[in-house]
């Protein structure tokens, strides 16, 4: 057996959640420079620094910091793939550019993966009243119920998150935002509640496929594995089926999570709503534009998953090893 034994008693739900969010930290210090990269491309600003004058894409990026500037100060700059745009980003901003909007972004898992992942068994087990192998199509409304419960409150630290890390830094170029409370302050003083809420439906969206996909395709994988004596439970089988969810939640989630980057990192009045900035993509870039960052989203969550998984196990039976041990001395 590799790492802890699963406890034989289920964990509480307290457990569940507090593991949850731990864990989803965790992965979130490992793969942050790659979500920074992600978000860079679907930005488009690699086109931003070969356009001039810039695109209609990289026009309200430009606006929001100053456009003279970050093109005087971008137009040497060019991002190509996920780690050469992680290598531009050293060389030109410092390594600490990798790491813009972590604050958020941990206050977003806490919130965030505490809620989606933590209460996904006692959701799914509502649904069912309690029945054993609950089938797939309740799994999926499971996810969808803690994921879109998750994003309707943690929203406003995705919104600082995604634009943290979008903001260049560079000499010359006016910072957009100094701090994370200074950001969220920002935010609602110059857009009101609205901004700090920007792009709710299509983080919905995202997050209810996100969410159904990786529980529900990590369950099942894990589930196979274990039924056909594959693996036994342990840290391989958990590798496994996280990176199994990670690769299928980013081909069905990826044009979502494109757009809800594009929106909520777009100045007040650039585009009416979500489905009116999918639309602009789709007519002024073509379909692929919403396949913009693939290879770093597959990166960033496969190797999310597995950090997370593997986490959210062993700390989950750690959690309960010690619970069992000070229930033992009272």
């Amino acid at each position: 057996m590799v790492g802890l034994k699963p406890s034989d008693v289920p964990p509480p739900l307290g457990v569940k959640m507090a593991s949850a969010g731990a864990a989803a930290c965790i992965a979130d210090l490992v793969t942050f420079p790659l979500d920074t990269a992600k978000v860079r491309l679907q930005v488009c600003a690699q086109t931003r620094a070969r356009c001039s004058p810039p695109c209609l894409t990289c026009r309200p990026h430009l606006q929001i910091q100053g456009e003279k500037a970050a093109v005087e100060a971008t137009k040497n700059i060019r991002y190509r793939g996920v780690f050469g745009t992680i290598s531009t980003m050293i060389r030109t901003e410092g390594p600490r550019a990798l790491y813009n909007g972590l604050v958020a972004g941990l206050q977003r898992q806490v919130c965030f993966a505490s809620v989606r992942i933590g209460l996904y068994d006692n959701v799914r087990d509502f649904y069912t009243g309690g029945r054993d192998s609950p089938g797939v199509l309740v799994r999926i409304l499971a996810g969808c119920t803690t994921g879109a419960m998750a994003v309707s409150f943690a929203q406003p630290t995705d919104v600082v998150k995604v634009r943290f890390q979008a903001q260049v830094n560079l000499d010359g170029v006016a910072r957009r935002y100094n701090g994370t409370m200074q950001a969220y302050k920002h935010i609602f003083q110059n857009e009101g509640l609205r901004g700090l809420w920007k792009g709710t439906l299509p983080n919905i969206t995202r997050n209810a496929l996100v969410n159904c996909t990786e529980l529900v395709t990590y369950d099942l994988i894990k589930e196979a594995i274990l039924k056909h004596k594959l693996m036994s439970d342990n840290l391989p089988c958990h590798f496994v089926s996280a990176f199994g969810a990670g690769f299928v939640t980013t081909v069905i989630a990826s044009p979502v999570d494109v757009v809800k980057t594009r929106y909520m990192n777009s100045p007040p009045g650039q585009y009416r709503s979500a489905i009116n900035c999918a639309w602009t993509m789709l007519t002024k870039e073509g379909p692929t534009a919403f396949y913009k960052g693939f290879v770093p989203s597959f990166l960033r969550l496969g190797s999310w998953n597995v950090v997370m998984f593997v986490s959210f196990e062993q700390i989950k039976r750690a959690m309960m090893v010690t619970k069992k041990r000070m229930e033992a001395t009272n």
